[in-house]
């Protein structure tokens, strides 16, 4: 059993990485240098009584791109490492399990948490020119629909397993290879002496863990947060607004649900020469708050 000792109030203590599974006991021994020797067996712990659950799977709308990137999937409480590809499913609209759609990590995504998981399907089903795509096809079609399963024994870090399943069932349309153009964003600017929000709207989807980090209105503290489908972000002051003029400052790094950026489709030639640096790049949308035109 992987874990870590330590020396606390005069008594050797066992930490385990991960908590024994319901109904599984656990013997140890002890050799001291000396050639003393102590051993026995913990009983298998109690049942966890389960309380953890799918909280939302996004993106949250029902249509996605054939090139669908990828589906962030987030829990009430943290989360087992090393289980995912053993609970998570992409079924067909004839039920049938697809076969290997998402790049399986040994490695999983999680945030700092382990309460939201990544989960990228397969680019080599994506991008035009690779092989995968040419002797297996993509991963979801246009026209057709799947569904998404999680399955209730996946374990929580308590070892308890959910509280139920979770299905997402969603339509696929063509595939999406335009760069992201914030040209066609429509910026919605508050009143003064309000703290009424400012409202940045889309014209399709956006990716949400993105829009939660690559937006900001510079020098004006205040909360961000997204709208419907992910097709607008909503910022609002801890303080009102005052007249003049702001801007919404927006990292290129922004991408769709097809993983294409500001000013860069996802899908360009793989042997495209990468840069040695990496720059931060920027893109601003001023607005004025104040004046009844907007």
């Amino acid at each position: 059993m992987l874990g870590s000792y330590s020396v606390e109030n005069g008594s050797l203590v066992f930490h385990p990485r991960f908590p024994p599974a319901p109904g599984v006991a656990v013997r140890f021994a002890f050799h001291s240098p000396e050639g003393f020797t102590l051993g026995g067996v913990f009983d298998p712990p109690p049942r966890r009584v389960s309380s953890t659950r799918v909280e939302r799977v996004y993106p949250t709308t029902d249509l996605l791109p054939e090139n669908q990137l990828k589906f962030y999937i987030f829990f009430s409480a943290p989360m087992s490492r090393g289980e995912a590809w053993q609970h998570i499913r992409l079924l067909d609209q004839n039920g049938m399990t697809v076969d290997l759609p998402f790049l399986e990590l040994d490695q999983e995504l999680w945030d700092r948490e382990y309460k939201r998981l990544t989960v990228l399907f397969d680019p080599g089903r994506i991008k035009r020119g690779l092989v995968p795509l040419k002797e297996a096809g993509p991963a979801i079609e246009e026209g057709r629909q799947y569904t998404l399963v999680i399955d209730t024994e996946w374990r929580d870090a308590r070892g308890a397993t959910l509280e139920a399943g979770y299905r997402k069932l969603f339509h696929v349309g063509p595939p999406d290879r335009t760069p992201v153009d914030p040209a066609r964003w429509r910026v919605t600017a508050p009143k003064a002496g309000t703290t009424d929000e400012l409202v940045v709207r889309f014209p399709e989807p956006m990716d949400y863990a993105l829009l939660m980090r690559v937006l900001e209105v510079p020098g004006v503290a205040g909360t961000a947060s997204v709208g419907l489908r992910e097709m607008d972000w909503r910022f609002r002051p801890a303080e009102p607004w005052r007249r003049g003029a702001y801007r919404v400052e927006v990292d290129t790094a922004l991408e769709d649900l097809a993983g294409n950026h500001i000013g860069r489709a996802f899908d360009v030639d793989t042997f495209e020469k990468v840069s040695e640096h990496l720059v931060r790049k920027t893109v601003s949308l001023p607005f004025r708050v104040g004046e009844n035109k907007r």
